[in-house]
């Protein structure tokens, strides 16, 4: 990473585990100072250590990302820095079932992780980006948000939301130096797919993951990690075509046929 460009800080949220700790250890790798943003305090902290040990220069938040006024608390511990890239990796959807039987507070949750999170957290660091005239923004989303899918509507509709977002900033900063990307995760060996109950032996690593979001943040406005068929069956998702039978090949299964009730 271009620490000229993108430095000296980092945000990293959803940074104590999977992707955004991938991506915070590959940051401070490059020289960056960061900021780790996630709701368990305890694993941020194990992992503020482990960079320290390294030599990086690390602050951390506990944030429940869904909360109204997260944005106020991550602002301060970054208002008095300059915050060069944003990595907006929390959005994980931990509970699945009919959109009309699941609890409001649990489909509301997703959405303000993923719609009010984004465009919160963009608008604030991409507007301080913008006026200094350089910076990034990856805003991690999924291939699952090319279709609706049923068990996961929220999360799949918040995340369609995210990826058309990230198009429209990605024209609005680019005259201003700031590149925005969308990276389009496929199946990926998260802590979250675990706790779903997935089998993630054949999923891509979430090293590799943070480091394609990483390497290609220039190259937006969307990036699709190149996982095995990743990049096949979003072309194949993404269009408009037999949309029924579409929808219904991409759906996600129900929790029970993952073997985990």
């Amino acid at each position: 990473m271009d620490l000229a460009k993108y430095g000296p800080w980092a945000l990293v949220t959803g940074g104590s585990e999977g992707i955004g700790a991938a991506a915070a250890r590959q940051l401070a790798a490059d020289g960056f100072k960061l900021v780790l943003v996630a709701r368990k305090p305890a694993p941020l902290e194990e992992l503020k250590a482990e960079l320290e040990a390294g030599g990086a220069q690390v602050r951390i938040k506990s944030v429940d990302l869904s909360a109204d006024d997260a944005l106020d608390q991550v602002r301060s511990v970054t208002d008095d820095i300059e915050v060069g890239l944003m990595f907006y990796n929390a959005g994980a959807n931990n509970q699945r079932g009919n959109f009309v039987d699941l609890p409001r507070e649990v489909t509301q949750q997703v959405i303000a992780l993923n719609v009010l999170g984004h465009a919160d957290f963009s608008r604030h660091y991409g507007k301080l980006m913008c006026d200094r005239g350089r910076g990034g923004i990856v805003l991690t989303g999924s291939t699952g948000g090319y279709t609706g899918s049923a068990t996961i509507a929220a999360y799949s509709a918040s995340k369609a939301f995210c990826r058309v977002l990230a198009e429209a900033l990605w024209l609005e900063c680019a005259p201003h130096g700031v590149d925005v990307c969308h990276l389009a995760l496929g199946f990926t060996a998260t802590p979250a797919m675990e706790r779903l109950g997935l089998p993630v032996e054949l999923a891509e690593t979430c090293e590799e993951v943070a480091r394609q979001g990483l390497a290609n943040i220039a190259n937006g406005p969307i990036w699709v990690v190149d996982t095995k068929g990743t990049l096949e069956s979003a072309r194949e998702m993404a269009t408009f075509d037999n949309r029924a039978e579409i929808v219904r090949k991409f759906t996600v299964p129900p929790r029970e046929d993952t073997g985990k009730g």
